[in-house]
């Protein structure tokens, strides 16, 4: 396979003098990394240039995070402080590099360089574009690091999220991406129909005889991960006994069949996910410590949907792909506005679901229309309200404003509270107060399953 050359981005920030400029350029290629003109925009690694570390730099920085990938190089005789490595981080940069004076040789940054221009590569493959969507700061911040992660380790993954955020395409594409040369098969353990009766055979496989109706041997999800990876959905559900017997294999990689005396060993990257929130399990006692830090060699957690809005109208194109593939559908403008506008209790999941109704009503060519979307699901035509907003509700949300809370907070909140307070009045009747919020009643169901709102 053709190694594709190395390109960056060289951006000086503040006043960097012009032969330092030019010391720079020269350390970078002669170490066999081209630089760009500022023209190009092929390059996914970006090198920021800084001189100081000031707040209008940090600025400047931010802008230029809208690439995929930046790497702090600090050229300052100065010492910068560690508050000040922090700020550049929080700016945008994937790293921060100070160089007090010139290096003899660039392999400081290449080295990083090189390693950010493969995961990029990895990012913008088919396989990857194919399986997910979404061009998010945190959905893009997610993927760089699942792919770095896979690709480059053998760790162990714990992701988190809520319910429907994507947990299990995480957990398919870090096996999907996984560099080992001989990589073994992709397993799946749901761990919320595992009991103790079940789990020894289903993880540890059983030998003919083990137990009645035992007619012959049987592999389980240890053997047939050898090599591969062992995905625990689920993993919070596991009951006590079962986290014990799931410790010992995790840390030796060594199990036994039920029934048989032969010690026999598994090599297998373990990923696990859950909704749950482990820490607190393993403050009250639910969950093991010892198998908690073991499996959470590494963690990330899936953004819900509310967190990704910039994704909604991408994801929905990628998934009337997935139910028509090569189908060039568009949305009606109404439409979009429609799934923009939409609250999705069940996240990306629910924007499928969605979606897959809009698709199944849809007739004939051209643009999904307004007509595709559910009667129940449609939303309310709002009359408007004298008075409103008025002096009270501006006061309010002056009052958070001044407090710092940010405006998706703002919202968030706002339709908590309308939520329960309409559930108030219409005494816990969800079809009733979905009529008046101009919602589904669904939504407002999943809202309440989730403990989002009050019962």
């Amino acid at each position: 396979m053709q190694v594709r050359p190395i390109q960056v981005k060289l951006c000086f920030l503040g006043a960097v003098p012009a032969e330092m400029q030019s010391r720079l350029r020269t350390l970078i290629e002669d170490a066999g990394v081209g630089i760009a003109r500022t023209s190009e925009s092929t390059c996914s690694v970006c090198i920021a240039v800084l001189d100081q570390i000031t707040p209008a730099v940090l600025r400047a920085l931010n802008e230029l995070s809208r690439v995929p990938i930046v790497l702090a190089l600090c050229v300052d005789e100065g010492r910068p402080t560690t508050p000040q490595k922090w700020a550049v981080l929080d700016a945008g940069a994937a790293d921060f590099v100070h160089w007090p004076q010139l290096p003899a040789h660039a392999n400081e940054v290449v080295s990083r360089v090189a390693r950010w221009a493969r995961v990029q590569e990895l990012l913008d493959s088919p396989k990857l574009r194919q399986s997910v969507a979404g061009d998010s700061l945190a959905w893009r911040r997610l993927l760089r690091s699942v792919v770095e992660v896979a690709h480059f380790s053998d760790a162990s993954v714990l992701i988190t999220g809520e319910t429907g955020t994507g947990k299990e395409k995480i957990a398919r594409l870090i096996h999907d991406l996984d560099g080992r040369a001989d990589l073994g098969d992709y397993v799946v353990v749901d761990c919320t129909t595992l009991t103790p009766e079940l789990a020894g055979s289903e993880l540890f496989g059983h030998e003919r005889g083990a137990y009645t109706g035992s007619t012959g041997p049987r592999d389980g999800a240890f053997a047939l991960a050898h090599r591969g990876t062992l995905f625990l959905d689920e993993v919070g559900e596991l009951s006590l006994p079962i986290q014990a017997q799931l410790l010992r294999v995790v840390q030796e990689h060594q199990y036994k069949r039920l029934g048989s005396n032969h010690w026999q060993s598994s090599k297998f990257r373990l990923v696990c996910a859950t909704h749950r929130d482990l820490e607190a399990a393993v403050a009250d006692g639910r969950f093991r410590a010892d198998l908690y830090y073991r499996i959470a060699g590494w963690q990330c957690t899936t953004p819900p949907l509310r967190e990704r809005g910039d994704d909604i109208l991408t994801l929905a194109q990628h998934f009337v792909s997935q139910f028509d593939p090569g189908a060039t559908v568009e949305f009606d403008p109404a439409v979009r506005e429609y799934l923009l506008a939409r609250d999705y209790p069940g996240n990306v999941r629910d924007l499928r679901q969605t979606v897959a109704r809009l698709w199944q009503r849809h007739v004939g060519h051209g643009p999904i229309t307004v007509g595709a979307v559910p009667e129940k699901e449609r939303p309310a035509v709002q009359s408007e309200c004298a008075g409103w907003p008025d002096e009270a509700f501006d006061a309010a949300i002056r009052h958070a404003v001044e407090g710092g809370i940010c405006l998706k907070e703002i919202g968030r909140v706002a339709s908590e509270v309308a939520i329960r307070m309409v559930l108030e009045q219409e005494a816990g009747n969800l079809q009733r107060a979905a009529a008046r919020l101009g919602v589904t009643d669904r939504a407002l169901q999943i809202r309440r399953a989730n403990g989002r709102v009050g019962h």
